[in-house]
């Protein structure tokens, strides 16, 4: 097949959208499809880049300077899908790009599918402070992006439920993202290594050390595990907190520790290289998330493959990856945490090698990129179906002035200094108007 992933960002940049997508790339290469990215620009990239990938002409977007929005372009990324002969179009994000995809697919008669990778209601309050979308108001811009898409990819249970709740008609798939497993086995790093490593974390071998690794925000809810830690010293003064990462939370976080009079328990790195992630993860007795936000999270398979049990707040996703004690264990109320943590240091059995082996297959990126394929196989059939069926329709007319007009539907009156914000973005908003004038 001749596939198009359709994304908003990619690296350079750095997120989980952008690595679930390399890695999708790189297994649907390696079953012998072609794979073309149509991507933003990006001042940071190497000009002698991978030729399939497509960057379209973009500028930062107003409300989050680290992700990228395409004003122009749009006839050219048309001709070069119809040049490349794409056999379906996958989206992997809900803005310009995403728009762009679904549009190509409607003009080229191909499926459409999207991976819906962010729970919106917890990061809405970025966006002009929460002054300008609500909440409340996310079900209806999502269910506008997807009227007209053939599939959704739902990288887990809680995505499927919300997607459900929010009456979303297209047919959807629990696919989970995989990892790479040979990032984080690295037989490579030795046992010295890791003593190494836990010496300088000041952590001797007899204490049981948990391991943080995420962006330091508010919704990822560090500050529990922070909270849950005298408890848990009382009980057992052997434990302690490494928190790696950094983020806006970040100072708010070292004041809680400092507050509680924990600073000997906890350790703060900071930023860490990439290639040094498996270490910490080999490193750790157990990672730890407190995170409620996560519509799947990487960092808990990254944890598995590098061979390290989890503690985390259970939900759908993880109740089906944490089927045995030996893998994790799950709370569901922040004021349970201190006990699962105890709990966990007691009794986390030994591993059973075979059972191991198993789960890891099951997150890995090999499983991921075949159960993608066999998905995009039966929405092909499908699509091709419905075409024997049905003439082409103008759907994408609908939906781009869909697009224009969800401001009067979806998004609150802007209040005192939001105004300052909306006029920012006003170019913004044309390039978005222009879609509707070339297709009228």
């Amino acid at each position: 097949m001749r596939i198009g992933l359709f994304t908003d960002t990619y690296f350079p940049q750095v997120s989980g959208v952008a690595t679930s997508i390399r890695t999708l790339k790189t297994e649907l290469e390696k079953l012998g499809h072609k794979v073309f990215i149509f991507t933003t620009t990006d001042k940071d990239v190497n000009r002698y880049e991978d030729w399939q990938i497509i960057r379209i002409p973009s500028v930062p977007f107003f409300a989050f300077k680290d992700r990228r929005v395409a004003y122009r372009g749009f006839s050219n990324a048309l001709e070069i899908a119809r040049q490349y002969q794409l056999d379906i179009i996958h989206t992997q994000t809900e803005f310009s790009l995403g728009l762009l995809g679904i549009w190509i697919a409607k003009e080229l008669r191909i499926p459409v599918v999207h991976t819906y990778h962010t729970q919106y209601e917890d990061y809405v309050h970025y966006l002009a402070k929460g002054m300008v979308i609500r909440p409340s108001m996310v079900k209806y811009i999502v269910r506008g992006f997807m009227s007209d898409l053939d599939g959704v990819v739902c990288p887990s249970e809680i995505v499927y439920d919300l997607l459900v709740g929010y009456k979303i008609k297209a047919e959807k798939r629990v696919i989970p993202t995989g990892i790479d497993l040979a990032k984080f086995d690295r037989p490579e790093l030795s046992r010295e290594d890791i003593k190494k490593l836990r010496f300088k974390l000041g952590i001797a071998e007899d204490e049981v050390m948990l391991l943080s690794l995420s962006r330091i925000s508010y919704e990822k809810n560090i500050q529990a595990i922070v909270e849950a830690l005298p408890i848990v010293l009382e009980e057992n003064a052997k434990v302690k907190l490494v928190i790696v990462g950094d983020g806006p939370y970040a100072e708010d976080l070292k004041a809680l520790v400092a507050q509680l009079h924990i600073e000997d328990s906890v350790i703060f790195t900071g930023m860490i290289a990439p290639s040094d992630t498996a270490l910490y993860y080999k490193a750790a007795d157990f990672f730890i998330s407190a995170s409620t936000s996560e519509t799947q999270g990487l960092t808990y398979l990254e944890a598995l493959a590098s061979g390290t049990p989890i503690i985390a707040h259970g939900n759908p996703y993880l109740d089906n990856v944490i089927t045995d004690q030996m893998f994790g264990t799950l709370y569901y109320h922040d004021n349970d945490l201190a006990g699962a943590i105890l709990e966990a240091a007691i009794v986390t059995p030994e591993k059973d090698e075979t059972k191991w082996a198993d789960k890891l297959y099951e997150i890995s990126a090999e499983n991921f990129g075949k159960r993608v394929y066999e998905y995009y196989l039966d929405l092909t059939i499908s699509k091709d179906f419905h075409n024997d069926l049905n003439g082409e329709d103008s759907t994408m007319k609908r939906l781009t002035r869909m697009v224009t007009y969800l401001p009067t539907k979806a998004i609150t009156l802007p209040v005192n200094g939001s105004v300052r914000i909306l006029k920012g973005s006003a170019k913004q908003v044309k390039k978005i108007r222009n879609i509707t004038k070339l297709l009228d």
